[in-house]
């Protein structure tokens, strides 16, 4: 089964869809698909049930009743039977969906699933049932999907006690692009526009079609102008998606607060205590709050490099970082038709400190743990993370945005990098001396062996020739800019 063209990227998910859809065992199966909201999971279902002939039921926010309704005129359809088929309940359903496929494997997708259990909370055990012993032995091979945008719930589905536990053959998480994959899909050749559209609109594929429709950056010089054409535009739908992405999340009842964490996040204050003083609470009053940003997918916490009881927050949503940090602040002369021109030139710096800044040593982390070839690095990454490195003799901390680590032969870990990342300044000697400083701190730490250590420095802004001199003789410095985190994937 050909991925159809129209199916950017996605080869990996494309690849396991058809093969649990095409499973020759007997009797049913179960699958569960989840992922954020916009990244094209239907799009992918939809296409998969096209190509082979299976049914594909999207389910709304409606009572049960009113669900088994539309449920049954659904499959009716499908069957191409004139009279609307009428369930007593999703128990016999189920029984009758499972009848779909008796000449061989046939998907049956059930979208937007949540919204089904909610109402009718039995029914993860209904779906189980069908699937014990006694259930498959009137089942024919249907290859059931579940799919869902809430995080929490999908990932609770099939978690400790749940009903569903130990019965699906395939979970699959749709992941945004990568920043990469982004550059390619808005056809964007110059990586310093591709970062900065990036540090935006991150790798969600519906930004570029369903809310920009396909107006993509033609070059550094278009940049600002997109920006307020699609992103700063209130006519646009892009403008106001920010806001509507924590609305759609049924589990944050109170956004005004969530948004205000965000706002903290987005402003720097990425520690708990940090986001608590933004907030003027107390630290333990945010437990809740960070916990359900975490579970839908917004926020992340990482580990500190060097401390694993320490941690920072990060929105894992550039557009929320770009709303609270950019546009949150001029709201009102946003929303004013026409405005957008002529504010956008006094919210640049805020944008390239907050936004861009924090954005390219996220890609730089990325860049290390997942595109960098291990002979660059002197091992293979197993984890990396940014992190602060105590001086005690300058009584202070430095933070480093990059810490790459490996195992050694004994499978130990050791720390394989570090590494230093400035957007808007050009990357020299002083830089590559503060690194070695930071180096020497950690050689002979308890916590962590770094006597094998290698120095990077990742620059958007150029690097200095002494610096560039001193690099080309020592193969424990490398030196990476846009050209080279955008370059080909290693093989």
């Amino acid at each position: 089964m050909e991925k159809p063209a129209e199916i950017f990227d996605r080869e990996v998910e494309w690849d396991e869809l058809v093969r649990f859809a095409r499973l020759p065992q007997g009797g049913a199966m179960l699958g569960v698909v989840s992922g954020r909201r916009r990244q094209g999971k239907t799009f992918l279902l939809d296409a998969l049930v096209r190509a082979a002939g299976g049914f594909l039921f999207t389910a709304t926010g409606s009572s049960e009743a009113d669900a088994l309704r539309q449920y049954g005129e659904a499959l009716s359809d499908y069957l191409g039977e004139a009279t609307p088929l009428r369930f007593a309940d999703w128990d016999e359903a189920v029984t009758r969906t499972m009848t779909l496929a008796p000449a061989g494997p046939l998907p049956v997708v059930i979208d937007e699933f949540p919204f089904l259990a909610r109402v009718s909370p039995a029914l993860p055990s209904i779906i189980q049932r069908a699937l014990d012993p006694a259930g498959q032995r009137s089942n024919t091979q249907v290859r059931l999907l579940l799919c869902g945008s809430a995080l929490s719930f999908m990932g609770n589905l099939l978690s400790g006690a749940a009903p569903l536990r130990g019965r699906a053959g395939l979970e699959l998480v749709v992941r945004t692009l990568d920043y990469r994959a982004a550059a390619r899909f808005w056809g964007i050749a110059d990586p310093r526009t591709a970062l900065q559209v990036n540090a935006i609109v991150g790798g969600t594929p519906a930004y570029r079609h369903e809310f920009t429709q396909d107006d993509s950056p033609a070059g550094p010089d278009d940049f600002d102008d997109w920006v307020v054409r699609a992103v700063l535009n209130p006519a646009r739908p892009l403008f106001r998606e920010a806001r509507y992405l924590l609305a759609e999340e049924p589990d944050i009842r109170d956004p005004a607060l969530y948004h205000s964490v965000l706002a903290a996040i987005a402003d720097g204050r990425t520690r708990r205590g940090e986001i608590a003083n933004f907030l003027g609470r107390q630290p333990s009053d945010l437990a809740h709050p960070l916990g359900v940003l975490e579970d839908v997918g917004l926020v992340v916490r990482e580990t500190d490099a060097f401390r694993s009881n320490r941690g920072v927050y990060r929105s894992a949503e550039p557009l929320l970082v770009f709303y609270h940090a950019v546009m949150r602040p001029a709201w009102g002369d946003l929303e004013r038709a026409g405005r957008s021109r002529q504010v956008w030139p006094r919210l640049q710096r805020t944008f390239l400190s907050k936004v861009v800044g924090p954005h390219f040593e996220t890609i730089c982390r990325q860049w290390a743990r997942w595109e960098a070839d291990p002979d660059v690095l002197g091992g293979y990454p197993t984890r990396v993370a940014a992190g602060v490195v105590n001086d005690p003799a300058a009584r202070t901390q430095h933070e480093v945005a990059v810490a790459v680590f490996g195992r050694d032969e004994q499978g130990h870990e050791e720390l394989l990098a570090i590494g230093e990342a400035k957007w808007q300044e050009a990357v020299g000697t002083s830089h590559l001396k503060r690194l070695a400083h930071l180096r020497s701190l950690l050689v002979g730490r308890d916590s962590v062996r770094a006597d094998r250590c290698r120095l990077l420095l990742f620059s958007g802004g150029g690097f200095a020739d002494d610096l560039r001199a001193v690099a080309a003789t020592d193969p424990g410095i490398q030196l990476v800019d846009l050209d080279r985190l955008y370059a080909a994937n290693r093989s």
